[in-house]
């Protein structure tokens, strides 16, 4: 596998002015859940000129697609995003806040390095196929909608996974090592009230307010936190005040709602009481509710089996070095993240490795993290939810971070879309690159491990998996 391995370095090396381009432009043009219009047709076009064969509009999404080459089994797919995060936009490699256009989208969970990793797999691991050094195909998934929308849940539900046998990814962050947390399950679910407008001096009895149900609704949910288990979350935001007239008695009210637990059967039991809360406050204003369900993920199942093999990559490869001009922007950087962010990141890695890291994995003196995590099997829960938890369940799946930021540098933060067009990125994208392509030509090449992880899959979920959405629901843009 070493000769491999190095072969996999030279191809990408090959060709990375190209893959850093490629990400380059889909930060310049930052889109939101399922309207990345622009960035789905760039990376689409690019994999079929590279004589992959693409299907569009793939499980009723439209931004969604895939890329296959070969015709062999096994299958290895490699899931790629790029979707941003609205109000983020900032100039790129500037140390302080500097948007581009206030209020614009930015790619603050660096999705334009997520995607264009996977390509730059996929494209080192054709031409080992084309080569004939190994057997099977290669399938990469365009995936929409990640932030907010679960795009690979509708995926996963309309079948649009099930001929794969493993499924790679990895995520660009501030350290390094393998992803071996579970996740939280999550539901988004709108409550719309209506109620009837009315003077609100001359003939307030007259008004039935769905603002003031809106406000019962989320006091019932804060006096409801108290009592679910502590490991749940419940998150709402107000999308509707029913208008800016305080002499008006709002008629329509609406407030967002995410529920996040360890399994999906804590978020539906939540949901549930959630919903009664809902009743109460609509009964107690006379006003009607409506239930309008969003999306929703599954936990996330990690896969020893195949851990073992990204953190052997992970090792291979090896840490970004960088240069005089790097470092120096690095440390400026580095002035901008606080000692509790640094902090936070830090605990983070403590709970990946099950607390071995060692006191070289951050100095003071370096605007970036030493080490690569040690990758160690837990039962830790990241408190936080990714759609890629419903591929787990259906077929074995492994993730991974690089390091392509300084030290701490939060996800969705202005400083992080400032870094994302740097090549202190671009050295993190090309090091996922080598890591996704060379774990998917050991699978290749050793096909027993493939079975090993099916059998833990198998294990782990007892085949029990159940898609969290409802049947007719489709994609939502927001």
């Amino acid at each position: 596998m070493d000769n491999l391995a190095d072969l996999i370095e030279l191809l990408i090396e090959e060709q990375r002015e190209e893959i850093i381009a490629l990400s380059d432009q889909i930060w310049d043009i930052p889109e939101t859940r399922f309207q990345e219009y622009q960035s789905s047709k760039i990376l689409s076009d690019f994999l079929e000129q590279k004589g992959f064969i693409v299907e569009r509009g793939v499980g009723g999404i439209e931004t969604a697609f895939t890329a296959t080459f070969g015709e062999e089994k096994p299958i290895i797919g490699l899931l790629g995003e790029f979707d941003a995060l609205s109000g983020l936009s900032q100039r790129e490699a500037s140390d302080m806040r500097e948007p581009l256009q206030e209020g614009a989208n930015g790619h603050g969970c660096g999705h334009n390095l997520l995607g264009t990793a996977g390509i730059a797999g996929v494209l080192a691991i054709k031409e080992l196929i084309q080569q004939k050094k190994v057997t099977g195909s290669i399938k990469y998934f365009g995936c929409p909608g990640e932030e907010g929308g679960s795009g690979k849940t509708f995926m996963v539900r309309d079948g649009i996974f099930k001929d794969i046998d493993v499924a790679l990814t990895w995520h660009p962050n501030s350290y390094t090592g393998v992803f071996s947390f579970s996740s939280l399950a999550n539901y988004q679910v709108y409550f719309s009230f209506e109620g009837k407008a009315s003077h609100a001096a001359n003939s307030p009895h007259l008004g039935r307010s769905a603002l003031d149900a809106v406000e019962l609704m989320n006091v019932g949910v804060n006096y409801l936190r108290e009592h679910i288990i502590s490991d749940a979350k419940i998150h709402y935001a107000v999308t509707n005040t029913g208008g800016s007239s305080p002499n008006v008695v709002q008629s329509d009210a609406e407030v967002l709602y995410l529920i996040r637990a360890p399994h999906l059967k804590d978020v539906e039991e939540i949901y549930q009481r959630v919903i009664n809360i809902a009743n109460g406050a609509a009964l107690m204003t006379e006003t009607k509710v409506s239930v309008r369900f969003d999306k929703a993920c599954s936990n996330y199942i990690p896969n020893h089996t195949l851990n073992m093999i990204i953190n052997e990559k992970l090792q291979h490869f090896g840490l970004p070095e960088y240069n005089g001009e790097e470092l120096i922007y690095a440390h400026k950087m580095a002035k901008t993240i606080t000692s509790e962010e640094v902090e936070t990141a830090i605990l983070d890695a403590e709970k990946l490795s099950s607390y071995q890291i060692t006191d070289q994995f951050y100095r003071e003196d370096s605007p970036f993290f030493e080490e690569i995590i040690p990758y160690v099997k837990n039962r830790e829960v990241m408190q936080g939810s990714t759609d890629v938890g419903d591929v787990s369940w259906i077929v074995p799946t492994a993730q991974f971070f690089t390091t392509c930021f300084v030290a701490g540098t939060p996800l969705h933060t202005w400083q992080l879309v400032s870094q994302g067009k740097t090549s202190l990125a671009h050295k993190g994208l090309l090091y996922a690159g080598k890591v996704l392509a060379a774990s998917a030509i050991e699978l290749f090449e050793k096909p027993d491990l493939i079975d090993l992880a099916k059998q833990e899959l198998v294990a782990s979920t007892k085949s029990s998996y159940r898609n969290p959405l409802p049947d007719n629901l489709r994609p939502s843009i927001q």
